[in-house]
């Protein structure tokens, strides 16, 4: 794989970063809307216009920051309000909720392994200055979608596993687990200094791409950084 320049990897990962994310928030509040509860449509949140998501600090200057670095790249949207006394079952439909986002990311990083299987198909008609660029772009579209997948599936609060947990759990226990929220940030912080977040989360990102890569038969490489 080619080394590439900072604007060249910038306009790789754009794309990718800003889908993963937006569509994320919106399968939250799609499917919240499904349940009974309309305040993420009604805020205009149900909606792929990144500008409605955007997160000056996890959409923007962690992601370019991390990309500088050389690091993994990962960011975050503006969370989708959720009013949980419009459902029915609150605990229960408000784990459907939390599931969709990382379903959301499974579903566009599939979609991204069918485009780089595409781009590959086509690499031979010579118009590798096309094809090549869209491929580093699947790649890219492939890892950040597995990585907020597993991250967000990890039950530790505010994650997404955190509230999938919550729904499954008998009321009392659900109710003392719901109180670790307010230290789930510092939770995260720790794991991520002490490597225990990249220990746990890594190995499986990378057995769910070797599995997404041997469906569409693709050849193994990262994303470039």
């Amino acid at each position: 794989m080619q080394e590439l320049n900072s604007i060249q990897l910038l306009a790789i990962w754009a794309l990718p970063v800003l889908f993963a994310i937006t569509v994320h928030e919106v399968a939250h509040g799609w499917v919240a809307q499904r349940l009974g509860d309309p305040t993420a449509m009604m805020l205009g949140r149900l909606t792929l216009n990144p500008l409605k998501h955007i997160d000056p600090i996890g959409t923007v200057l962690v992601p370019v920051i991390l990309l500088m670095l050389g690091g993994v790249i990962f960011g975050w949207a503006k969370p989708v309000p959720v009013t949980t006394e419009n459902f029915k079952h609150p605990r229960r439909d408000m784990a459907w909720v939390a599931v969709a986002g990382p379903a959301s990311n499974l579903l566009m990083a599939l979609l991204w392994a069918l485009l780089m299987k595409v781009a590959l198909l086509i690499s031979s008609t010579g118009l590798s200055w096309l094809t090549l660029p869209l491929t580093y772009m699947a790649a890219a579209g492939i890892w950040i979608n597995l990585i907020l997948m597993v991250l967000n599936l990890l039950p530790v609060p505010p994650l997404d596993g955190s509230r999938v947990l919550v729904g499954a759990l008998p009321d009392k226990l659900a109710q003392k687990y719901s109180r670790l929220e307010p230290y789930g940030l510092m939770i995260l912080l720790v794991l991520l200094v002490s490597g225990y977040l990249g220990s746990v989360l890594l190995p499986v990102v990378f057995a769910t791409q070797g599995l997404v890569y041997g469906l569409f038969g693709l050849p193994h490489f990262f994303p470039p950084t």
